[in-house]
Formats: structure tokens, C-alpha cells, sequence
């Protein structure tokens, strides 16, 4: 439990230090801390989905804030002896023989046995004025986390890549009202247009040059010397880059995803990086994960942690035991 946990001169030592207090660095808290593990998770207070208004497709708690979601998440650590610390990890050393030690932005320093990474992504928006104060309201990415809510509304498909079509056929299913803006960096191949245009989904050549808000919600988006068009909704198909800076100093870095939608940290199918005793949860190895996967690959991989560590205490208490029963002449 937490407050056993052994400390030094050279910071707190934990069983587990977990870089990432978002839904999958709690969820991994919470099953080492009813594993009885000494857990401490660095929370830097900037969540991805912080602007969004609720969390969906999470049974029992669809429509729930996501500030309201984290609360929840870290009481249920705390009731287990977890340690939340608020702070950005800025470097991280060591390997998985002495333990792992994390530099924070005030200068302190944690120790921990294993190191688990769970600091998700960040979104890369398009550089377009009025786009990032309205991202996870009425500017969107994701039809499964809001379709619902912008069903049979006006809506708008930014081009920002090839995805950007399959983004407009999706969002098809939840509104008839789609309008696909090439925004000089989509080019539709043929049968792409063709089954746009089966769809009856709207094609508008053009750079989109800024959004026109009003009443703080979305009305529109202006095209470089065009016209005007109305919508409800705006969605961005952003790449997404791995938040991993802090632990290259122990050999990891991110890789680009085969889709071309950005980069994260690879991991095997438990979560283990390429560095013995570092795992990764959440959207930083799985960039497709919404809130709940998070949650529930995390709880897993902390798991896998915990039978990580409780192999080397069977070596340890092994070989003490085979060194007494020699002694006794047993």
C-alpha cells in the first residue's frame, strides 16, 4: 500500500510509477492498488478530451463529464493508497534491475520498479482561426464519440488528407447534410467521388479560410474568396502525435502509424514496450482506443504488471529459501 512505500534521499520508490492520469493511467492505478501495489500516477491536468461535453460509448456513464469521469477515477486510486501527484514528467531514467526514476517540472523526482507510460496523444489541428477554441464542441473527429449528438445537422468535413473522404461517407450514416471541403488537401480518386456522390455527399473545391461563430456555436465556414457556407458542425480529421518526449532518455521513441494518421509508442499485445520493464496503455500505444478501451486495455496491462513484479519476488524469496534450507542442512 502507498504508505509503505520505501522512500530515499533520491525520491519516493513505488512498485509502479504511472506517467498519465487520464482514463487509462486511473484504471491501471486502480487494479495495482487492489493488487496491494505502492502506485503513484503524474497527472499533468490536460486531458485530451477536456473540451468535449461528455464521454460516450462508456456504459453506465455515457453523457458523463470527462472532468466529472477523472474525479471519479482518481477517489477510487486514493481509496486504494494510490498516490495522485500533479506535475509533467520531463525525463525518465534507469532499467527494469534498479528501478526507473521520473524527473517532474518542479524538479522532484520519483522511483519506481516498473514505469507504465499512459500520457496519450496530442491533436495537430490545421491552422485555421477559430478551429482550436471550438475543438470538442461543435468542431469534431470522431462519429462514434458525437454523431449522435449532431444527428440530421448541417455538417461540414474538413479536408485535411485522405482520410478525409472516408470521414465524409462515415458521417453520412447520422445526417443527409454532409458537405465535404477539398481545403486544397484532399483529392477525391474517381471511385472515391463516385461513391460521394452516390451518398449524397457534397464536394466544395477551396481553401476553408476561417469559421464564423456566433452565440458561442458554430454557424459556417468562409472559403478563401468565396462564399459563405452554413453548418452546425465542423469535423477535422487531426493527426495525432504520441506524448513520449520525457522517455527518450530511456530508448523509446514514437513510430508513424501505418495509416498515416500520426505517430505512437509500439507496444506487444500486453502493453510491453521495447524497454524491460516499461509498458504503455491507452490512446499513446492504440490511437483508435476511445475512453473505455483505454480503461479496459490499461486495467490488463497493469495485470501483466503485477505478475511482472510477482516474478521477481518468487526469484528473490526462492533463492533466500534454497540458501536457508542449505544452511539447516535441510
Amino acid at each position: 500500500m502507498t504508505e509503505n512505500a520505501p522512500s530515499s534521499s533520491r525520491g519516493p520508490f513505488y512498485d509502479v510509477v504511472i506517467v498519465g492520469g487520464g482514463a487509462a493511467g486511473l484504471s491501471a492505478a486502480q487494479m495495482l492498488g487492489r493488487s496491494r501495489r505502492s502506485v503513484v500516477v503524474v497527472d499533468s491536468g490536460d486531458p485530451r478530451n477536456a473540451p468535449a461535453q461528455g464521454v460516450h460509448g462508456f456504459l453506465s456513464r455515457d453523457g458523463i463529464s470527462p472532468a466529472a469521469l477523472l474525479a471519479a477515477g482518481r477517489a477510487e486510486v486514493a481509496s486504494y493508497g494510490g498516490v495522485i501527484l500533479r506535475g509533467e514528467a520531463t525525463a525518465a531514467t534507469g532499467d527494469v534491475r534498479q528501478g526507473f526514476g521520473v524527473t517532474l517540472d518542479d524538479g522532484s523526482r520519483l522511483r519506481g520498479r516498473r514505469l507504465l507510460i499512459a500520457t496519450g496523444l496530442v491533436d495537430e489541428l490545421p491552422d485555421i482561426p477559430g478551429l482550436r477554441e471550438r475543438w470538442g464542441m461543435d468542431v469534431l473527429h470522431c462519429p462514434f464519440c458525437h454523431g449522435w449528438e449532431v444527428q440530421d445537422q448541417a455538417i461540414g468535413i474538413l479536408g485535411n488528407g485522405p482520410w478525409s473522404v472516408h470521414q465524409g461517407l462515415l458521417f453520412r450514416q447520422w445526417s443527409s447534410n454532409i458537405t465535404l471541403f477539398l481545403n486544397d488537401r484532399t483529392i477525391p480518386s474517381e471511385p472515391e467521388l463516385e461513391q460521394l456522390a452516390a451518398r449524397g455527399v457534397k464536394v466544395v473545391a477551396g481553401a476553408v479560410e476561417t469559421l464564423r461563430v456566433e452565440g458561442d456555436a458554430l454557424r459556417g465556414v468562409a472559403l478563401a474568396g468565396g462564399p459563405e457556407v452554413a453548418l452546425d458542425a465542423l469535423v477535422v480529421g487531426a493527426r495525432t502525435s504520441a506524448r513520449v518526449h520525457a522517455f527518450a532518455g530511456l530508448g523509446l521513441s514514437p513510430s508513424p502509424h501505418p495509416m498515416g494518421i500520426g505517430d505512437y509508442l509500439e507496444t506487444d499485445a500486453d502493453g510491453a514496450t521495447a524497454v524491460p520493464g516499461v509498458w504503455a496503455a491507452g490512446n499513446v500505444t492504440d490511437m483508435k482506443a476511445q475512453v473505455l478501451a483505454s480503461a479496459a486495455s490499461a486495467a490488463w496491462t497493469a495485470v501483466v504488471i503485477n505478475n511482472h513484479l510477482m516474478a521477481e519476488e518468487m526469484e528473490r524469496d526462492l533463492a533466500a529459501y534454497r540458501e536457508s534450507q542449505a544452511l539447516t542442512g535441510a
